[in-house]
């Protein structure tokens, strides 16, 4: 399997690893970008593969609780420039949706889309043409997340470049609001694959596990050990895959408030408090996450322009 230049920086953008050893790996691989990962990984030279293709599109992802009833919501609108996802009128606009989806709880968006505009008596999507024109761009209600039980707090990141909804079970009547805040902000910052080593799955595992073998098997000093012994080694490694990837066994990032990990962190500030705080569930959503937006050849668009000059 052939593979282009694209392929290398592609490569380079999801490990991290340069230019020749991304090229090296896609050559042994045959192109496969998958296998380059791993191979990357097996030679010790990458540590986890990001998301391929850099994040591009542009919006708000925003996050709010209702004050009444306790209701959280999370929701992400894109708009097609970052000019506008800073303009007043678009922040209202994704602040009024997130409003309707803490109101009407709809299932999903086109439901969404079917409810009433906030202190209107037009629906979303009847409202949507207009605000388009007010704004001046496309606009598209991307996703959205609400949390109708237990504690919600919500915390909104780098003006809305990232959105978090962290769920609690509180018991005890304490204010839990600085605790969920502090756990949302290390969400938003470490983006953490799993909430717990206990949702880790089996293959994830095993993935792991064969990363570490072949590690060990790429070094001289290890290569010679027993199988047993390098079982016994991977088994620890283990440990050090959860506290990088779950977030409960991640070290608390705010070592000025407490050192260890975050579900010693929630388990200790809910003792101070004198009650009891359980981490239930959270939404990461971070703007345009996922969303491939066309890579533009500004070379070409100038040549382009140039030639059309000339006639």
């Amino acid at each position: 399997m052939a593979f282009t230049a694209q392929d290398v920086k592609t490569l380079r953008e999801m490990t991290g690893v340069g230019m020749m050893d991304c090229k090296k790996a896609l050559s042994e691989c045959d192109g496969d970008m998958d296998k380059a990962v791993e191979y990357l990984r097996e030679k010790g030279l990458a540590k986890a593969a990001k998301k391929a293709g850099r994040i591009a599109a542009e919006g708000m992802a925003y996050a709010s609780v209702c004050p009444e009833c306790g209701v959280g919501a999370v929701v992400e609108v894109n708009c097609e420039t970052d000019f506008c996802a800073k303009s007043d009128l678009f922040v209202a606009f994704v602040k009024d949706i997130c409003k309707v989806v803490l109101k009407d709880n709809p299932a999903d968006v086109d439901a969404l889309m079917q409810c009433k505009y906030p202190n209107s008596e037009l629906t979303v999507a009847e409202t949507m043409p207009e605000k388009v024109m007010s704004i001046g761009e496309n606009l598209q209600i991307r996703r959205f997340a609400r949390f109708g039980e237990n504690t919600s707090v919500a915390y909104v990141h780098a003006g809305g470049k990232i959105g978090v909804l962290v769920n609690l079970a509180v018991e005890g009547g304490i204010d839990a609001t600085e605790v969920g805040k502090n756990v949302a902000m290390q969400i938003a910052a470490l983006n953490p694959r799993f909430w717990d080593k206990s949702q880790v799955t089996e293959d994830v595992l095993a993935e792991e596990k064969k990363v570490a073998l072949a590690l060990m098997d790429n070094d001289p000093k290890m290569a010679s050990k027993p199988a047993q012994v390098k079982e016994k080694i991977v088994m620890g490694k283990m440990n050090k895959f959860y506290e990088e990837n779950c977030l409960m066994q991640m070290e608390f990032v705010r070592g000025d408030i407490f050192q260890g990990s975050v579900e010693k962190y929630i388990a200790d500030a809910a003792k101070k408090l004198g009650g009891s705080i359980k981490f239930v569930d959270a939404v990461r959503f971070q703007t345009g996450e996922g969303i491939e937006k066309k890579e533009e050849d500004f070379a070409a668009e100038v040549a382009a322009q140039m030639n059309m000059g000339k006639k």
